[in-house]
């Protein structure tokens, strides 16, 4: 039972991190009705940038955390600047295609400045266990993580219901002429969720950086999260936090109890679920489905 039960705990901890890459890919898709195919590459972005400030600039980790934040912002602003908003009006086609080529572009250029060896934060939280229960323990970077997990979904969540650029993003997400009518400025709108996006990818990256350590493969969590998207619904922010969740869980389940059995049924198993989603509920549990009459 304690060996379940840690099994969940940790899945929380990893799920809740694939809630907020997933933040990401919803609001780009909710804002501009395009899947950004190199989100897992912001993801990795942050995490060389933040380890950078703290072991060659000798920064506070604090310090450091922040500086990320806004670097990865600006990055996304620049990108959705340069690289999306010529290509407005021009086939979706086109554009998923041009976030392809970014990802092996940003992928590219963080080989060139930082190599491929696998890199690690120094020592930055206590590394003993914090003890839950008379069996069950957890580390102190696994807590943490819980915590700026939903400390940054909380906050993105009250940003949508409460704040006007973020009333404006719900109010393009579901119909762009609509929101242009009443003078909501779309490109103001796009870069906003680029931005977010990056923002957000980089707070995972860093997370997961300090748990796994960093290397370019770390660019993979951006396909890893796909299978949560699907799951909650491409254009369900609520959708993303629930589907992380339930993948992280299910991801840690198959690790420990399948993959001695299975080796490597721990990677495949979001993909799995994938397929089965797509085949029966292909907008997801919280999507909302286009039905077109002709």
């Amino acid at each position: 039972m304690e060996f379940f039960i840690q099994l969940i705990i940790t899945g929380i901890v990893i799920g809740s991190i694939y809630a907020l890459v997933a933040l990401g890919f919803v609001l780009i898709y909710k804002s501009t009705s395009v899947i950004n195919f190199a989100q897992g590459e912001f993801l990795m972005l942050g995490a060389y940038l933040c380890l950078q400030m703290v072991v060659g600039l000798k920064l506070p980790f604090v310090v450091s955390f922040l500086l990320t934040l806004i670097v990865t912002g600006f990055v996304g602003l620049m990108i959705e600047r340069f690289f999306l908003r010529p290509m407005i009006g021009e086939p979706i086609i086109s554009i998923i295609m041009l976030t392809i080529g970014l990802s092996s572009l940003l992928k590219g250029v963080i080989q060139i400045f930082w190599g491929t060896q696998t890199k690690v934060f120094p020592p930055i939280f206590s590394q003993a266990p914090i003890q839950l229960a008379s069996k069950i323990a957890i580390s102190e970077i696994y807590l943490y993580s819980i915590i700026f997990a939903v400390i940054f979904l909380a906050i993105f969540t009250l940003f949508f219901k409460y704040n006007r650029s973020g009333i404006a993003m719900r109010a393009t997400a579901d119909d762009q002429q609509a929101a242009m009518s009443m003078g909501i400025s779309i490109k103001k709108i796009f870069a906003l969720a680029w931005c977010i996006a990056a923002v957000v990818s980089a707070v995972g990256g860093i997370l997961i950086g300090n748990i796994n350590g960093i290397n370019v493969s770390l660019g993979f969590y951006g396909l890893k999260v796909f299978p949560v998207v699907i799951l909650g619904g491409l254009d369900s922010i609520g959708g993303a936090i629930i589907g992380g969740l339930i993948i992280g869980i299910l991801e840690n389940l198959c690790g420990g109890y399948l993959d001695p059995i299975l080796p490597g049924i721990k990677e495949v198993a979001p993909f799995i679920v994938l397929i089965v989603i797509l085949m029966v509920k292909p907008y997801g549990l919280f999507g909302t489905e286009q039905i077109e009459k002709v």
